[in-house]
C-alpha cells in the first residue's frame, strides 16, 4: 500500500452562498448551514467524500457592509451566530471548514478566517494584506495581521489560537491546510509560499474579489500558476453576485487547482453554491520532494500545528469523482502542440547534425509508425540545416514478416518526399546466419526475430560509414519503458529522435503534420496510421495481412503509457495507478452511453503486470540507449531523469498490483 488513505486523493468543496443579506448574519449563517447539511448528508450515504469545505471572505456577515463593521451590534451578532453555525454544522462526517467573520481583539478589528471542525473552533487565521487603493478601502476598518498584540484570542471563555501561521493537519488523509484570505494572494510574496515551504499542500482562500473586464482569467492564471509554484492543491472561494453593487459586482467565483491543473471551477455568475473537487496529495508531496529547489528556505517562521482527523469511512476502497485524461501523453489540442513537439525533435537533429559537421543521415524506414516519424524529422531538420533532401539515405529492408501493405508504404513514402532510397532484402543473410548458428529457421522464437532485428542494424550502421552520416534511431518511450525492441539492434542508433515520444502520441503527431502534406504524401501518411503496430519479424497470414500484432503479444499500448506517465511523472504505486485507470476508463464510459460492466478489469490487469515485469527487467537497455533529445516531461534517459540499477527487483510493485485482484 501506498500508505495514504484513499489513494491520497481527497475531496474538497468551495461553497459560495447564492443568497445572502448584507448586515444579516442570522440570515447568512441559516443559508450556510443548508449547504453544509447538504454537504454532510452526501458524505453519510457514502455518494460524496468531502473533507475540507471553504466559504468566502466574511461570508457571516457579508463582505460590503462598509463602516456598519464599525458598530458592536454587528460584530457582536456575527460572534453569536458563529457559535451558532459551529453547534448546528456538527455531524459524524463534519468536514474541516473555514468561514469568514470579523474579529474584535486588542481594541481592533480583523479580518479573518475561523478553522471549524466536529463542533470545535481550532482556531483564527487574520488576513495579512489589507488592500487600501483603488475601491478598496479595508484598511478603512480592519487592521494586518501583524498588528495582533498576541497570538491568541479569548472568546466566551475559551481559549484559540490567532494567527497568520496556523496548519491543521488531518491526520486521516494527510492534509495539511493553510490559509490565505484575498488579497494575501496578490502580494508578491503570499503568506501560502511561507504555508507551503513549512509544511501545506493544501491552500484554502476566502476571497471576496469584484469582476471587471478580463478579472476572471488574471485571477484564475495567478490562482493555478501560484499552485504549480507551490506544488499544492489550491480551494479559492469567493463572494457570490448577493454582495452589494454599489459600486461592484461579484460573481461567486470558485476555482479547485492541483499543482497548477485546474481540477473543476464554478461560472461566473452564474450562482453555482458547491464547487466540488479532488485534490492528489501523494502527487504533490512527490512533485516537491523530486525538486531539489523546493525546501530552500530563507526565512523560517514560527507555526502552529494544530491536529484533527476527518471521517475515516471508506478509508479502505477508493472512490472517486474525477476522470483523469485515459492518454495522459496526447494533449487536446494536439494539431498546436504537434508543431511544438516536432520542433524540439527537429531542433535536437539539426544541431547534432550541425555540431558534429554532418549533412548525411541513414534511416530504417519499415512502413511503421515510428519510422514514419523519425523520417519526418529528418526531413524538416534537413530543411532548417538547408542541407540537400537527397543527403537522407532512406532502406527498407523486407524480410520473413514484412507485408506487401508496409513496404508499398515505405517505398512510396520515400519516393514523395524525394529522399535516396535502397531496397536491401535481409532473408538470405539471416538465413546464412541461421546456418551458421545452428539455429532452425521453422522455429520462430526470440532468436529468430532478433537476427532479423540485427542484420537491419548492422546494414544501417555500415550504410553509414560508407556515406559519412549518422544513423537516426526509431524507437520510442514507449518501447524503451517495456524494453520492446533488440539490445543491440534496434535499440541502438547514434541519435535517437522519438526517444520521448510515447506510442500513443507517435500516430497523433503523424496524423497532424499529414494534413499540412500534398495528397500524395498524406493518403501514404494516413494509412501508415491505420496499419497494425507490428515489427513484422514473423511470416504474415496466408492472405498477405500483419500476423505478429504487438499489442496482442504484449497489451495495450494505451494502458502502458498511463502506467508509465504516473508512475514516472509523480511517483504513484501500482494499485493506485490501476484504481485510476478503470474509474476514469468507467466515467468515460458512461459519459458515452456505454455500460461500465462490460470493462475487461482482468485485460487491465494482465497488461499492467506485463508493463511492471518488463520494466524491471529491460533496464539494461535503457542504461546504453543513444542520445536522444527530451520533449516531454517523462524520460528514461540514463544520462536524465531516469537512474535505475539493471538488476532491481519489481517484487513489491508486482505484490502492490495483486491486491487489486483481492
Amino acid at each position: 500500500m501506498s500508505g495514504f488513505i484513499n489513494n491520497g486523493i481527497i475531496e474538497v468543496a468551495a461553497v459560495a452562498p447564492a443568497s445572502i443579506q448584507i448586515g444579516n448574519p442570522s440570515y447568512n449563517v441559516d443559508r450556510m448551514l443548508e449547504l453544509i447539511g447538504d454537504i454532510n448528508r452526501k458524505n453519510s450515504i457514502g455518494e460524496r467524500q468531502t473533507r475540507i469545505v471553504v466559504f468566502p471572505e466574511l461570508c457571516i456577515t457579508g463582505y460590503t457592509c462598509g463602516d456598519l463593521f464599525n458598530h458592536s451590534i454587528l460584530i457582536n451578532k456575527a460572534m453569536d451566530e458563529l457559535m451558532r453555525f459551529v453547534e448546528k454544522s456538527n455531524h459524524e462526517f463534519n468536514p474541516i471548514m473555514f468561514v469568514g467573520i470579523p474579529l474584535r481583539k486588542d481594541n481592533q478589528l480583523f479580518n479573518c478566517a475561523a478553522v471549524i471542525h466536529r463542533g470545535k473552533i481550532l482556531g483564527f487565521v487574520p488576513k495579512t494584506y489589507i488592500p487600501n487603493y483603488s475601491i478598496f478601502y479595508e484598511l478603512r476598518n480592519f487592521k494586518p495581521s501583524f498588528d495582533r498584540i498576541n497570538d491568541e484570542i479569548t472568546i466566551k471563555g475559551a481559549r484559540y489560537p490567532f494567527l497568520p501561521n496556523i496548519l491543521i493537519e488531518d491526520e486521516a488523509s494527510g492534509a495539511v491546510i493553510g490559509t490565505d484570505i484575498c488579497e494575501d494572494l496578490w502580494a508578491p510574496i503570499p503568506p501560502s509560499s511561507y504555508h507551503c515551504l513549512h509544511g501545506a499542500n493544501i491552500i484554502v482562500n476566502l476571497s471576496a474579489s469584484n469582476e471587471t473586464i478580463g478579472k476572471s482569467d488574471y485571477r484564475r492564471n495567478m490562482i493555478t500558476m501560484h499552485s504549480a509554484k507551490c506544488m499544492c492543491g489550491y480551494i479559492y472561494a469567493s463572494a457570490s453576485s448577493d454582495e452589494s453593487t454599489t459600486d461592484n459586482a461579484f460573481s461567486g467565483h470558485c476555482i479547485i487547482v492541483e499543482n497548477g491543473y485546474i481540477i473543476s471551477e464554478s461560472k461566473s455568475f452564474h450562482n453555482t453554491e458547491i464547487t466540488y473537487g479532488e485534490i492528489d496529495i501523494e502527487k504533490c508531496l512527490n512533485e516537491r520532494t523530486r525538486n531539489s529547489s523546493y525546501m530552500i528556505i530563507h526565512e523560517k517562521q514560527e507555526y502552529k500545528y494544530i491536529y484533527t482527523k476527518t471521517f475515516d469511512r471508506l478509508t479502505d476502497k477508493f472512490k472517486s469523482n474525477k476522470e483523469l485524461p485515459l492518454l495522459p501523453f496526447v494533449p487536446q489540442d494536439i494539431d498546436r502542440r504537434s508543431e511544438e513537439i516536432m520542433n524540439i525533435q527537429v531542433t535536437g537533429l539539426a544541431q547534432r547534425l550541425k555540431k558534429i559537421h554532418c549533412d548525411r543521415a541513414v534511416i530504417g524506414i519499415s512502413g511503421g509508425l515510428d519510422s514514419t516519424l523519425a523520417l519526418m524529422v529528418t526531413v524538416e531538420a534537413f530543411k532548417r540545416n538547408k542541407y540537400d533532401r537527397k543527403g537522407i539515405i532512406g532502406i527498407t529492408m523486407p524480410g520473413f514478416g514484412t507485408t506487401g501493405r508496409t513496404l508499398e508504404n515505405s517505398k512510396k513514402l520515400m519516393k514523395a518526399l524525394n529522399i535516396t532510397l535502397f531496397e536491401i532484402p535481409i532473408r538470405d543473410a539471416c538465413i546464412q546466419h541461421y546456418q551458421d548458428i545452428q539455429h532452425d529457421i521453422n522455429v520462430h522464437d526470440v532468436t529468430y526475430e532478433n537476427v532479423q532485428a540485427r542484420e537491419r542494424t548492422q546494414i544501417l550502421m555500415d550504410m553509414a560509414n560508407k556515406y559519412n552520416g549518422i544513423v537516426v534511431g526509431t524507437g520510442d518511450l514507449s518501447e524503451l519503458a517495456l524494453g520492446w525492441c533488440t539490445y543491440n539492434g534496434d535499440q541502438m542508433s547514434m541519435y535517437g529522435v522519438n526517444a520521448s515520444i510515447p506510442k500513443t502520441l507517435v500516430r497523433g503527431i503523424v496524423k497532424s503534420y499529414a494534413k499540412k502534406q500534398e495528397d500524395a504524401i498524406k493518403e501514404t501518411l494516413l494509412d501508415i496510421c491505420d496499419t497494425p503496430i507490428s515489427p513484422e519479424l514473423l511470416p504474415p497470414n496466408p492472405d498477405g495481412t500483419i500476423a505478429q500484432k504487438t499489442e496482442e503479444v504484449i497489451g495495450s499500448y494505451a494502458v502502458h503509457d498511463f502506467v508509465l506517465y504516473y508512475m514516472l511523472r509523480y511517483g504513484f504505486g501500482p494499485k493506485k495507478i490501476y484504481e485510476l485507470y478503470v474509474n476514469s476508463l468507467k466515467l468515460q464510459t458512461i459519459r458515452k452511453g456505454g455500460n461500465p460492466k462490460e470493462i475487461d478489469k482482468q485485460r487491465i490487469y494482465k497488461d499492467m503486470k506485463t508493463f511492471y515485469r518488463r520494466f524491471f527487467t529491460q533496464q539494461f537497455k535503457r542504461s546504453c540507449m543513444p542520445d536522444g533529445i527530451k520533449v516531454g516531461s517523462v524520460s528514461l534517459s540514463p544520462r536524465g531523469d531516469w537512474r535505475m540499477p539493471s538488476d532491481a527487483s519489481a517484487e513489491i510493485w508486482l505484490k502492490e498490483l495483486a491486491m487489486v485482484e483481492e
